[in-house]
């Protein structure tokens, strides 16, 4: 069996021949421990890949994200890093006001997609393709209005802010439409909701304002025969339910920022858990018994006969011995 059929036998609960993985890493990793992040991908390759974005034309930036220093992305937005091998953060925001909403700048060359490269790709693969261009409403109109400013917008019902997230989420329709008449298995987007311990906003107002965004998404990979996958950081778990219910079909997020066996309980059978053992105490700081009970504690709450991706992020603090362990685990276990 490929990885492309073990994965989907993954998301469709259809008994798959193992539990397929995927890693991701940061420049730091490849900074501090390049021979061993070849080891850690030679002896466990990745089963899902990302496509390269293939585009006929860079967009505008300046500097390197992960770099100290100042970078600007493809928006305009800046970034102010104190950290290699990180990505910084935005101080100021782009629009200051939103009289200058006209004039935000769509990074339009995002639209001009070499198609016939993305297919020849997935051909290319046996590995199950995502696509490869990033889009996150949430956190994209944070980087254009500041976070402070945003929530304030959204604490007072303000229109315009309504009226800026829909002109994302109409340039992300956009991005998506072109994806998902390609070769590749799913779109896929980033969005961080969670604080350590609870949503960001109200499960209320993520409800009213952001889940209808969340179900265009969706609707549209699905009526093109796709899959939908879907990265958040932090405490998610008051709006997983409304994410099975909209029909996403793999959600990455932090899941020892959660209960695991209650997530078992509520979900378990219902959304593929795409990951991850914890990065923040587990992989810098366990011992490798420890990384075995985590990888045995979210197997034993998640997996029903499918619904689990191994997978973790090798970043900033993380032990490569403890990264490999946790595949080596996985691969044990299986």
């Amino acid at each position: 069996m490929n990885s492309r059929s073990l994965v989907k036998d993954t998301l469709n609960f259809a008994s798959p021949a193992r539990v397929p993985r995927q890693l991701w890493y940061l420049p730091w990793a490849l900074d501090r421990f390049p021979t061993e992040l070849v080891a850690i991908q030679r002896q466990f390759p990745d089963d899902i890949v990302g496509s390269p974005p293939f585009l006929r034309k860079s967009p505008q930036i300046f500097g390197d994200q992960y770099q100290v220093g100042t970078f600007i992305d493809e928006w305009g937005c800046r970034f102010f890093n104190v950290q290699q091998g990180v990505i910084g953060e935005v101080k100021e925001p782009l629009l200051q006001t939103y009289a200058d909403l006209d004039r935000l700048r769509l990074p339009i060359e995002f639209l001009n997609i070499d198609t016939t490269q993305v297919n020849a790709f997935c051909r290319s693969k046996d590995r199950f393709v995502l696509s490869g261009t990033a889009v996150n409403p949430f956190e994209r109109i944070q980087y254009i209005r500041r976070t402070e400013n945003l929530y304030i917008d959204l604490m007072e019902s303000r229109q315009d802010v309504v009226a800026l997230l829909d002109k994302v989420h109409q340039f992300n329709l956009k991005i998506f439409d072109i994806w998902v008449n390609t070769d590749i298995d799913a779109i896929t987007w980033n969005d961080d909701w969670g604080s350590q311990r609870a949503l960001l906003i109200s499960p209320g107002l993520w409800r009213q304002v952001f889940k209808p965004i969340y179900k265009d998404y969706i609707d549209l990979a699905h009526s093109r025969g796709k899959y939908a996958f879907m990265h958040s950081d932090g405490y998610i778990a008051d709006i997983i339910p409304d994410l099975i219910e909209l029909g996403l079909d793999a959600l990455n997020s932090q899941l020892f920022c959660m209960d695991i066996e209650d997530l078992g309980r509520k979900f378990g059978g219902k959304l593929t858990f795409w990951g991850e053992i914890d990065r923040q105490h587990l992989l810098p700081y366990a011992t490798t018994r420890q990384i075995d009970e985590a990888v045995q504690r979210v197997r034993s709450a998640l997996y029903h006969d499918g619904g689990v991706i191994a997978q973790c992020e090798f970043g900033a603090g993380a032990r490569p011995e403890n990264v490999w362990q946790m595949f080596k685990s996985w691969e044990s276990g299986s």
